[in-house]
């Protein structure tokens, strides 16, 4: 099947990014390191992929200095950011200074650095890259697992942070996800 290269041309970039702003996401911050430094960048895009093998997915920029440490050394840490976290994440959203100078952090196994605070993480090999416009999608992996928290995450909904809401109302809290899709 041969692409068709010209769907999308006249979509403006700017009402893009605003429509896709209505989809809410959660905020992690992406780490690894070299053997000499930490490296670490915000990040969006992430999603689990698969359950067997345990798959995720993150979205880096081609241009991203990060992504080149991390696809170099083969190996990274994904850290799920409590709503309190909204600091960190405008650090390592930020290009420049020393990203870590202002967290703590302990080593995965990977020895890729787990955010102090975070509310759990996910530490990966690379498994694949594939090329998707002016991003990559990095398959990762899972090597290692952390601890599961009752926090609530940081969120991003329509260019700001935003948070849940606890739930209220028992029985909505109650009722179960369909199966078999329900692999959480």
């Amino acid at each position: 099947m041969t692409p068709v290269t010209d769907l999308g041309a006249d979509i403006d970039p700017a009402r893009f990014r605003t429509v896709l702003g209505h989809f809410c996401t959660g905020v992690a911050v992406v780490t690894g390191h070299d053997g000499e430094a930490p490296v670490g960048f915000a990040c969006q895009s992430f999603a689990a992929l698969s359950l067997d093998p345990p798959l995720v997915l993150f979205c880096p920029a081609k241009t991203s200095r990060t992504w080149a440490v991390l696809a170099e050394s083969g190996r990274f840490a994904v850290n799920v950011l409590a709503e309190d976290q909204q600091d960190v994440s405008a650090v390592f959203g930020a290009r420049g200074a020393d990203k870590f100078a202002s967290v703590d952090w302990t080593p995965a196994p990977s020895g890729s650095p787990l955010l102090t605070g975070a509310l759990t993480w996910i530490d990966c090999t690379l498994e694949a890259v594939h090329e998707a416009g002016d991003h990559y999608v990095v398959v990762g992996r899972v090597t290692a697992l952390g601890e599961p928290s009752d926090d609530r995450p940081l969120l991003f909904h329509r260019g700001r942070y935003t948070v849940t809401e606890p739930v209220t109302d028992a029985l909505a809290a109650l009722m179960p996800w369909p199966r078999p899709d329900d692999w959480l």
